[in-house]
């Protein structure tokens, strides 16, 4: 994965075709594509650096649902793609880094534990970088199970605890910006970047080139980048000038 802050295009898996959900909701989902591998292939050729792919029914059946497409994806571009979605299950992870995954990231089974204990630690000691915890939360309170269920456990204390397993990555989802192309929660974002060490990748609200301005220019040396989905999908900002936004803060 890249060091600069990095824009993430997100392609998330439903029935076999590419979809935005509307705060996570299932019933909530726009299909923008038929061809996932084709628009992979798309965000690569407008520039993108890397790609966020989200097997949506694994995450609500709690076991992967399009890994054959995820590993065709992976082979047709150049660029890394990290995968999360139901993988709950040691051989699902093994299986999509053995297919050239960069990252996979387990959302529901870190939570199991409060993010501790000896499981987590094991799977950091087996993937080192290529395994990321990813944190989804409404009103600070973690959510699993493809946010169907909300947790008394808080965003941040669980972000600490992954952190003392070893996690070097999390993907943080505000999730009641994500689709809503209102912004992302600034504030939520800056606590946990504040409240550990790992790359924080941010996800959720983003619209515009200045959305993504205002994530680069926070004072975060650790926010690694954010992922992007509707907002390119309904077009009210194009690739290029969101890693347009983003460079301008390197410069």
């Amino acid at each position: 994965m890249q060091n600069t802050f990095t824009i993430f295009p997100a392609i998330d898996l439903k029935n076999g075709q590419c979809v935005r959900l509307r705060q996570g909701l299932a019933d909530q989902a726009t299909v923008y594509g038929a061809d996932p591998v084709a628009m992979a292939q798309h965000w690569e050729a407008q520039g993108a650096m890397a790609l966020h792919v989200v097997d949506l029914d694994g995450a609500f059946a709690g076991a992967p649902r399009h890994t054959e497409i995820i590993r065709t994806i992976i082979t047709a571009v150049k660029i890394p793609v990290q995968v999360g979605g139901g993988l709950r299950r040691d051989a699902d992870l093994s299986t999509l880094i053995d297919a050239g995954a960069a990252r996979v990231i387990i959302g529901t089974r870190a939570v199991a534990a409060d993010g501790g204990g000896a499981d987590l630690k094991r799977l950091t000691t087996l993937y080192g970088d290529k395994l990321a915890v990813g944190i989804d939360a409404r009103n600070g309170l973690v959510q699993v199970r493809g946010w169907t269920e909300t947790t008394p456990l808080q965003a941040v204390d669980l972000a600490r605890n992954v952190c003392r397993a070893g996690v070097s990555a999390i993907i943080y989802t505000d999730t009641a910006t994500d689709g809503m192309l209102q912004g992302p929660n600034q504030e939520a974002t800056l606590a946990l970047c504040r409240a550990v060490d790992a790359r924080i990748i941010a996800s959720g609200g983003v619209a515009t080139a200045e959305h993504v301005r205002r994530l680069a220019q926070l004072d975060c040396p650790n926010l690694h980048g954010v992922i992007v989905g509707r907002a390119l999908y309904e077009k009210t900002a194009t690739l290029p000038d969101l890693l347009a936004a983003a460079r301008s803060n390197a410069s």
